[in-house]
């Protein structure tokens, strides 16, 4: 089954010094789109996603990372998987 590509003639509406869109509320609802949208510049023009704002922080990924309690005791393994032995040139 083919995707059909809906359009819609929208204005661009003055906000300030800028331009805006108003997106209907059907779309809104559609999509899931709250506060915040992510605008993407692509070869085919700009493209509006919903935000997933369940992306973690670095700092937050740190602590998820450290709190995970991974078992590291083949690490030693793993680097010393015989190439220490080999003759490189610098």
């Amino acid at each position: 089954m083919e995707k059909q590509i809906r359009s819609r003639d929208i204005k661009l509406v003055p906000i300030g010094n800028s331009k805006g869109v108003r997106i209907p509320k059907v779309l809104l609802q559609k999509y899931g789109f709250t506060n915040s949208l992510l605008i993407e510049e692509t070869d085919r023009g700009l493209l509006l996603r919903k935000k997933d704002d369940n992306k973690l922080s670095w700092g937050d990924t740190y602590k998820v990372m450290a709190n995970d309690k991974e078992d590291w005791d083949d690490f030693d393994t793993t680097l010393l998987d015989g190439i220490e032995d080999e003759d490189f040139e610098y």
